[in-house]
């Protein structure tokens, strides 16, 4: 049996990152992501995504390397593979021991132009591009530099959506969400996101669908698409998956505060009403699981906060804790709050933008949710 070890959630490729590898996608080259899993087993399984393709994507050769050893993929008992359009592709089964925590490279070479690449903008970890074919330097890869003729360096993932192993295990957790999910304020390439924190208490499988901006209600061409239309492919369909914490509805909220947003942020004004009823769909379709709901955290002085921000917050909150819909409540608001203002983020924890947590912070939540498991 085999369980997610490491995930991402797919976007469309999108203008405004920097390098756009999304848009101008791969040609004759090289592409090293080096990702940590939170399950270990012997033999290993890769998927990639093309959601957002509209042409078919040739994978002319790849390799999954951990602990000094390298192994070609295959696909269907081949060398090579295709992603369909809007479709993807999975490896074949191939034997490699990995433990829990530990770093996998994943190396692909495409020898034919890929068109815009579906992506996973915001990865706080380093991914690495060479002209070629650079599989055979995969065996003893290094996290930082991607390893020799790997020249350039981005912080997203491209086309990989997870890895799978042969663990067995039937306890992961999912958590659902946005950029606080996602880690943004974490130290990148440092795995302190609160995913990662919540994988090292637990000693389970943890798997972060977080999307930077991502909105519970509606779809965005920076942000992803809706959560309440992602859920199924990006938590429903994880191997392994028994519990998900929700934590979505923020941006829907702030984004609201239409005069504080960037031009590119433009959002529908939403209600608790709107937004308890997303909420309450994400419940319905996942009534096999364990759905912890979870408050949304103090973000006052942020630029999503103002007068109706604040109101709806506050609405949502006490939904979340008092009307007993999720199977259990994890009420991080409480938890993050400064005890002199509990409409903002604890100093302590607060990466600097009054929005997001630093390192310290999202150790704080996931030990919130370990109390509630």
């Amino acid at each position: 049996m085999f369980t997610a070890a490491w995930t991402a959630s797919p976007q469309l490729p999108s203008e405004g990152f920097t390098p756009n590898w999304s848009r101008e996608g791969f040609w004759r080259q090289s592409l090293r992501q080096v990702v940590r899993l939170t399950a270990g087993g012997e033999r290993v399984r890769v998927r990639f995504s093309n959601a957002y393709g509209n042409s078919p994507v040739r994978v002319a050769a790849g390799a999954v390397a951990a602990g000094g050893s390298a192994v070609r993929l295959t696909f269907g008992g081949a060398a090579a593979g295709e992603m369909p359009a809007r479709g993807e592709l999975v490896s074949d089964v191939v034997q490699l021991a990995v433990g829990a925590g530990e770093p996998v490279a994943v190396t692909l070479y495409f020898d034919s132009a890929t068109g815009p690449a579906t992506f996973h903008a915001q990865a706080f970890a380093a991914g690495f591009r060479g002209a070629g074919c650079l599989l055979d330097e995969g065996g003893d890869e290094d996290e930082d530099e991607g390893g020799d003729g790997f020249t350039e360096s981005s912080e997203s993932w491209y086309f990989l959506s997870a890895v799978e192993t042969d663990s067995g295990r039937r306890d992961g957790i999912a958590l659902f969400g946005d950029s606080i999910t996602d880690g943004f304020g974490s130290t990148p390439g440092a795995d302190r996101r609160w995913s990662d924190a919540l994988a090292s208490r637990t000693g389970r499988p943890v798997l972060n669908a977080g999307i930077g901006g991502n909105l519970l209600l509606n779809d965005s061409a920076w942000y992803g698409e809706r959560g309440v239309g992602r859920f199924g492919r990006d938590v429903l369909q994880l191997a392994g998956v028994d519990t998900v914490v929700v934590l979505l509805g923020l941006n829907d909220i702030g984004f609201s505060e239409t005069d504080a947003q960037p031009t590119y942020k433009p959002a529908p004004v939403v209600s608790a009403g709107e937004v308890i009823a997303g909420y309450r769909e994400l419940i319905r379709q996942a009534h096999e699981l364990t759905v912890i709901g979870a408050t949304l955290l103090p973000f006052g002085g942020s630029d999503h906060w103002g007068e109706r921000a604040a109101k709806v917050s506050h609405e949502v909150n006490e939904w979340v804790r008092c009307s007993g819909e999720f199977d259990r409540v994890v009420d991080l608001n409480r938890v993050m709050a400064d005890p002199v203002d509990s409409d903002r983020l604890h100093p302590a924890y607060d990466f600097g933008d009054h929005l997001h947590p630093n390192d310290e912070g999202y150790g704080v939540m996931a030990d919130a949710v370990v109390r509630c498991l």
